[in-house]
């Protein structure tokens, strides 16, 4: 299966979490706390990490889910960066034949709704920092599953971001 880098949209996004962007105007607030809603028996955490570059064409095969929290990306240094997301099968596992790519700017964050699952975050150009947050403590806080791998390509020359074939 191969999929093709997606500009970002939000309600395309909506079912796996949500785009964080800076208010238009001084003044305003965004606010996402509601993403960071407490999950008894866990601590929230923050950490920061760096994150080696990639280049186009990506093979994922491999995905994780945080079944008990969101989990929140914020660029510290980042040029440009690939977001992968993935529905569950009725099983619960990884169903590739869901899955979306989308490439991000420096200037938006991303949060991830518990259980959704994503490839590690990927990005190109150069090294990069994130900021990344989510509620820890459990056993089963990170968990992996192999999948058939899925090809994440640049649009065509000339060709808008968007689409996927199989």
């Amino acid at each position: 299966m191969t999929l093709t880098l997606r500009a970002p949209d939000a309600g395309l996004f909506a079912p796996f979490g949500a785009f964080i962007d800076a208010p238009e105007r001084v003044g305003v607030r965004r606010m996402y706390s509601d993403w960071l809603a407490a999950v008894p028996g866990l601590a929230l955490q923050f950490h920061t990490n760096r994150v080696a570059a990639s280049a186009l064409p990506l093979a994922i095969d491999r995905v994780e889910r945080h079944p008990h929290a969101a989990q929140v990306f914020l660029p510290l240094d980042v040029h440009r960066y690939i977001v992968t997301v993935m529905a569950a099968d009725a099983a619960g596992a990884p169903d590739p034949a869901t899955a979306l790519a989308f490439l991000l700017p420096p200037t938006l964050g991303v949060v991830y709704r518990a259980g959704v699952w994503h490839a590690g975050i990927t990005v190109l150009d150069r090294e990069a920092s994130f900021g990344v947050m989510m509620w820890r403590g459990a056993a089963d806080d990170d968990v992996f599953a192999a999948i058939s791998p899925v090809r994440v390509v640049a649009p065509a020359a000339g060709d808008p971001p968007g689409g996927s074939h199989g």
